[in-house]
C-alpha cells in the first residue's frame, strides 16, 4: 500500500511520502506547488502559473514549460507514472490545475481548522488552540521562493492569516492571563512585520504581562525611532495606548512619582530651555553637574529622568536562550575566566572567529555562565554589523537609546547627541553591575561608545572580523574562537544524534572531517539527520564524500553555509574578493604571499595588503609566512569563482602561478608536486 502524501507551505515548501521527504525538484516546480498549496485545493489557471514563473516577457514556450513542470511534479508524487498520464493527485481541468488534498495532509488547512475552533472558545482552551495553530508556522508562506524580494499576493494573503491569528491569540492570552503560551509566536510575527502597529502594540502588552516591562519599553523606543526614520511618522494611537499602559502600571496608585533619579552625565550649563522643554516646567537653567536648591529643588530631578520603580525592582533580563546542545569549548571558557580573573578592571571580552565557528552560541553560553555575577541585569543587542538582510547596521546611538530605555530612562530624557547618550549610559552603569552582550559587531567604532567606564559591568561582544583597537583601552581583551577539537566535534554530534552517533563512529569521523570541525556545518548535518529519520549516518557521510568538497554535499542546508560565508565575503573590497575567488586555484592547502601575488597578477605589496584584508575578515589564516583557507571556505570560493570569473581569467591565474613555480624553487619537493598538479590542470 502506498504511503499517504503530506505537504507544508507555512514556511519552506515541503512534501513527504509517509516519513520520507520528497525531492521537489527545481525552484520553478516548487513555486508551482507552493501556489497550488496556498489555494488549498482550489484551482490555479495556467495563465496564473505563467505569471508566477515569469513576471514579465514570458517565452513563447511558457505554457509548454508549465505543463512539463506539472508533469514532473506528478511523477514526484506518484513514482512510475507514465510521462503523459494525469495521475490522481495533481488534476487538470481545462486550463486549470488543482491539487487533490485534504485537511490532514496540508498544514495550512490544519491551521485554519485550529484557528476556527479557537475563535469559538474562550480562556485557556482558546489560547491552547491558538498555540497549536501558530506552532505550525515555520517561516513566511513559501519562504525562500520570492523573486526579487517580492512575495506573490497569494502567499502574502496566507501570511495575513497568520498575523490575524497572532492578534487574536494575543488578545485571548492577555484576557486569560497566560500570555507566555503564545509570546514566542507574537515575537516572531512582530519580527516579520516590524511596522505593523497593531502587532507591535500587542507585543508590548504581552511582554509586560510576562514580567518583561523593561524589554517592552525598549521595544517601544526602537519602534518609535524606526517609524520616524523609515516612514517619517509618530506612533499611532494603539501603540501610544500600549506604551501609556506600561507607564501607568509603573506609577503608584495615588499618582505620586518617586523622586529618586539618575543624574545625567552632563547638562549644558547656562542654556535656558525653549519650546516644548519650557512647558515641562524645567528651571530656567541648571548649572552643570550641580543640583538646584531652594524652590527649584522640588523639580529635581526632572520627572522624565526618573527610573521607574518596576525597572529598578526588575532588572533587565535580555539574554537570548542558551543553546540546548551546547558542548565543548572548555579551552575558550577557561581562557575567558582567566582573562577576567587576571584583570579586575576588565570591561570587555571581544570574541572573534571565522564564519560559522559558533561565536554567538559561545558568547550566549558564556553570558549565562557569568550572569549571576551581575545582579543588576543583562542587556543584549544585535548590532547587525554583517547582516545580509535589508536592515542597516545598528548605530551606537540606536543601541544606546534601547539600553537607556531598558535601564529606566524615559524617552524625553534621552539626549540627542551620541556623546551625551554615552555619558548618561556610563553614569548609570557606574553604580551597577550589568552584563551587556553585543552580537555581530562590525568594528571598534561601533562598540567603543557602548563600553562601561568605571564600575563593575562587563561587555561580551562578537565579531566575524578581527577588530583592531580592542587591545588598546584598559580592560578590553580580545578572545579568538578557533575550530572545535576532534573530541569536541564528536561530543557535539553525539549530543545531537545520541545512539545513532555512538553506533557508527566511522561515519561520525568522516562527517567531522568533511565538515572541517566547523560547528555550523556539524550542526546543519545533525539537524538534517534528525529531520530525515530514514537517512542513515553512513548515507550522510557518503553524500558529503560524493560531493568532492563542494557545499552541495550538505543538501538543502548548503544555503545556510553560503549565507554565513557571504556576510564576510560581501564586506571585502572588490580586489580582495577577486583574490579570495582565485586562491582555490592553487592546488596546495597553503601558499606563500609570493604565490598569491602570482595567482592574482599582483605586485608583492598589493598581495600583502589584500591577504591582510582577508585575514582581518578571518577568511584566511596566516602562519609561518604562509596562508591557509578552511576547506569549506575554499569550496565556497570555488563556487564564487565559477560564477563570477570567466574561464579565461581562471586559466590565466593558473598559468601565472605555474610560471612562478617554474622560476622559483625548482628543487623543492613541494614545488615539484605543485608544478605537477598545475600541469594536470593545464
Amino acid at each position: 500500500m502506498t504511503s499517504p502524501l503530506s505537504f507544508a507551505v507555512l514556511g519552506p515548501v515541503r512534501a513527504w511520502r509517509g516519513q520520507s521527504e520528497i525531492d521537489l525538484g527545481t525552484r520553478q516546480q516548487r513555486l508551482i506547488l507552493a501556489l497550488l498549496l496556498a489555494r488549498a485545493g482550489g484551482a490555479v489557471s495556467v495563465a496564473e502559473l505563467v505569471d508566477l514563473l515569469w513576471e514579465s516577457d514570458p517565452p513563447p514556450s511558457a505554457v509548454n514549460v508549465v505543463h512539463r513542470h506539472v508533469g514532473m511534479l506528478r511523477r514526484h508524487f506518484e513514482p512510475g507514472l507514465p510521462t503523459r498520464a494525469a495521475g490522481s493527485m495533481l488534476i487538470r481541468d481545462g486550463a486549470e490545475y488543482r491539487l487533490r488534498i485534504d485537511e490532514e495532509s496540508l498544514d495550512l488547512l490544519r491551521f485554519r481548522r485550529l484557528v476556527a475552533r479557537a475563535g469559538g472558545r474562550s480562556g485557556e482552551p482558546a489560547v491552547e488552540l491558538y498555540r497549536e495553530a501558530l506552532a505550525l508556522w515555520r517561516d513566511r508562506c513559501a519562504s525562500g521562493l520570492q523573486a526579487g524580494g517580492r512575495a506573490h499576493p497569494e502567499f502574502v494573503a496566507v501570511d495575513g492569516e497568520l498575523f490575524a491569528a497572532v492578534r487574536a491569540a494575543a488578545d485571548a492570552a492577555l484576557r486569560a492571563g497566560c500570555v507566555h503560551a503564545v509570546l514566542p509566536a507574537i515575537r516572531l510575527a512582530a519580527e516579520y512585520e516590524p511596522l505593523d502597529e497593531a502587532l507591535q502594540a500587542r507585543l508590548l502588552l504581552a511582554l509586560a504581562a510576562d514580567g518583561r516591562r523593561a524589554e517592552a519599553l525598549a521595544a517601544y523606543a526602537d519602534l518609535e525611532h524606526r517609524l520616524a526614520r523609515e516612514l517619517g511618522i509618530q506612533p499611532g494611537g494603539e501603540l501610544r495606548a500600549a506604551r501609556d499602559s506600561l507607564l501607568d502600571h509603573d506609577a503608584p496608585a495615588d499618582g505620586s512619582r518617586s523622586r529618586r533619579g539618575v543624574r545625567p552625565a552632563f547638562i549644558r550649563s547656562g542654556v535656558p530651555p525653549s519650546g516644548a522643554e519650557a512647558e515641562f516646567g524645567r528651571p530656567a537653567f541648571i548649572r552643570s553637574g550641580v543640583p538646584p536648591s531652594g524652590a527649584e529643588a522640588e523639580l529635581w530631578p526632572p520627572a522624565e529622568l526618573e527610573l521607574s520603580q518596576s525597572t529598578r525592582a526588575e532588572p533587565p533580563a535580555q539574554l537570548p536562550a542558551d543553546h540546548p546542545y551546547f558542548t565543548g569549548r572548555h579551552g575558550a571558557m577557561a581562557a575567558a575566566e582567566e582573562l577576567l580573573a587576571g584583570d579586575r578592571r576588565a570591561t570587555a571580552l571581544v570574541i572573534d572567529g571565522m564564519p560559522g565557528v559558533g561565536k554567538t552560541t559561545f558568547a550566549v553560553h558564556l553570558a549565562h555562565q557569568l550572569a549571576a555575577r551581575y545582579p543588576d541585569g543583562q542587556l543584549h543587542a544585535d548590532l547587525r554589523g554583517f547582516d545580509s538582510g535589508e536592515q542597516s547596521v545598528m548605530t551606537p546611538a540606536e543601541a544606546l537609546r534601547g539600553f537607556l530605555w531598558s535601564l529606566g530612562v524615559a524617552p524625553a530624557a534621552i539626549p540627542a547627541e551620541l556623546p551625551a547618550q554615552a555619558g548618561l549610559y556610563r553614569s548609570i552603569l557606574a553604580e551597577r553591575r550589568v552584563l551587556i552582550l553585543l552580537d555581530n559587531c562590525r568594528d571598534w567604532d561601533q562598540i567603543r561608545h557602548l563600553l562601561p567606564g568605571t564600575g563593575g559591568s562587563l561587555v561580551i561582544a562578537t565579531s566575524r572580523r578581527r577588530i583592531t583597537g580592542v587591545a588598546g583601552p584598559a580592560g578590553a581583551h580580545p578572545l579568538h574562537l578557533d575550530l572545535l577539537t576532534d573530541a569536541e566535534a564528536r561530543e557535539l554530534l553525539t549530543r545531537w544524534l545520541s545512539d545513532a552517533a555512538a553506533a557508527d563512529p566511522a561515519a561520525v569521523d568522516e562527517i567531522i572531517a568533511r565538515c572541517g570541525r566547523l560547528p555550523l556545518a556539524l550542526a546543519l548535518v545533525a539537524t538534517r539527520s534528525v529531520g530525515r529519520p530514514g537517512l542513515s549516518l553512513p548515507a550522510v557521510a557518503g553524500e558529503l564524500a560524493d560531493a568532492d568538497g563542494r557545499l552541495a554535499g550538505f543538501g538543502d542546508a548548503h544555503a545556510e553555509l553560503e549565507a554565513s560565508f557571504s556576510c564576510s565575503y560581501r564586506a571585502l573590497t572588490p580586489e580582495a574578493a577577486r583574490l579570495f575567488r582565485l586562491l582555490p586555484l592553487h592546488p596546495a592547502e597553503e601558499l606563500s604571499t609570493e604565490a598569491a601575488a602570482a595567482l592574482g597578477g599582483l605586485s608583492l605589496r598589493s598581495a600583502r595588503g589584500l591577504l591582510a584584508e582577508l585575514g582581518a575578515q578571518l577568511l584566511v589564516q596566516p602562519g609561518d609566512g604562509r596562508w591557509r583557507m578552511h576547506d569549506l571556505l575554499r569550496a565556497y570560493a570555488v563556487e564564487l569563482g565559477e560564477e563570477h570569473d570567466d574561464a579565461a581569467e581562471r586559466d590565466a591565474a593558473i598559468e601565472r602561478v605555474y610560471d612562478y613555480y617554474q622560476r622559483d624553487g625548482a628543487d623543492s619537493p613541494m614545488a615539484r608536486r605543485i608544478r605537477n598538479r598545475l600541469l594536470w590542470h593545464r
